[in-house]
């Protein structure tokens, strides 16, 4: 699944900058990523405190480069830059003490180019990594929100097979409107995954078999979608069953062009999308591959506080391919 973002990144030199760099699971997947030639990782930190603990784990640094915030030749210039990008919001003394902490001053080397994206998380909560994102890089432009989705991946019988999902990790309780830019933002970021996208909006209703707003505002979502020059097909309201089972997709939706072979699922609120990823996770032996930021202006992703060196050397390479 990765071989085509591998050889993507391959030559390109793209630097990623991780925002707990002292965190041994951080140290052990950067040297891995330096190994392969994938990227030139950047790491946050007391540098005395990284060397200690890559000594420990016998890890070689060469090729990679480390950054103390409270060392750091430019940190004034970063400050004043971060007050004006605040206007107002922030004082040049709270832009000082949000610097020296890793999320804020990582989020600042990506707006100031030093880096193309950034990853963390292993010790952050996904709020403290979304919101100096949303402070400081904000939404592409034609985006409202940002929203995320994983990937569910697994080998059966030697193939390869992966579906997307959004959204799992942002958005409680998103609007119609908002399940919009959710289906298109995750059907593009599919593609990076080799997956093409066949998107259903999924509820507890399959063509107004159930009642309620929640299905009310997936329908609406789907009319909008449908609207719109989509160079994917998408389809619903559609139950789970429907949209996935190629039986049971002909006989609930006959006409339609995603039921029953869907690879793209948008869920509507972050209750279904939660549940269900963790459950394709235990019940499936899925890799959940995520959560995977959309709608920013540059690549920011966030990883688990319980997350493990592959699931880091996963991340860093999804978020550095989505800079190019």
């Amino acid at each position: 699944m990765f071989g085509k973002m591998k050889e993507m990144l391959k030559g390109k030199d793209v630097k990623l900058v991780f925002t707990e760099g002292e965190d041994p699971r951080i140290l052990t997947a950067a040297a891995k990523l330096r190994d392969d030639k994938l990227l030139i990782p950047v790491l946050l930190g007391d540098t005395d405190k990284i060397n200690q603990v890559a000594s420990e784990l016998s890890l070689s640094l060469d090729g990679i480069e480390l950054i103390d915030p409270a060392t750091y030749a430019d940190f004034d210039k970063l400050v004043d830059e971060l007050v004006a990008i605040r206007k107002g919001k922030m004082t040049k003394e709270q832009a000082e003490a949000s610097l020296k902490q890793g999320n804020y001053f990582g989020t600042m080397l990506v707006k100031t180019g030093v880096v193309a994206g950034l990853l963390g998380g292993a010790t952050y909560s996904t709020a403290d990594t979304v919101r100096p994102a949303l402070q400081i890089i904000k939404t592409k432009p034609g985006n409202k929100i940002v929203s995320s989705f994983f990937v569910l991946a697994r080998q059966v019988d030697g193939k390869d097979e992966a579906y997307a999902v959004g959204d799992c990790a942002i958005n409680i309780d998103p609007s119609a409107d908002d399940l919009v830019e959710i289906a298109t933002e995750t059907a593009k970021a599919a593609r990076l995954f080799d997956i093409d996208p066949k998107v259903a909006l999924l509820s507890y209703s399959s063509y107004g078999s159930g009642k309620g707003e929640s299905v009310d505002k997936m329908r609406t979502a789907t009319e909008t979608l449908k609207g719109m020059d989509l160079d994917f097909p998408v389809d619903g309201e559609l139950q789970f069953d429907a949209a996935f089972v190629p039986e049971v997709g002909k006989l609930k939706a006959p006409t339609s062009k995603v039921a029953g072979q869907a690879n793209t699922f948008i869920m509507p609120d972050i209750n279904a999308g939660n549940i269900s990823y963790k459950m394709a996770q235990r019940f499936g032996g899925f890799e959940a591959i995520g959560p995977i930021l959309l709608g920013l202006n540059a690549p920011i992703n966030d990883l688990s506080r319980g997350t493990t060196t592959q699931e880091v050397y996963t991340m860093a390479i999804v978020t550095a391919a989505s800079a190019l």
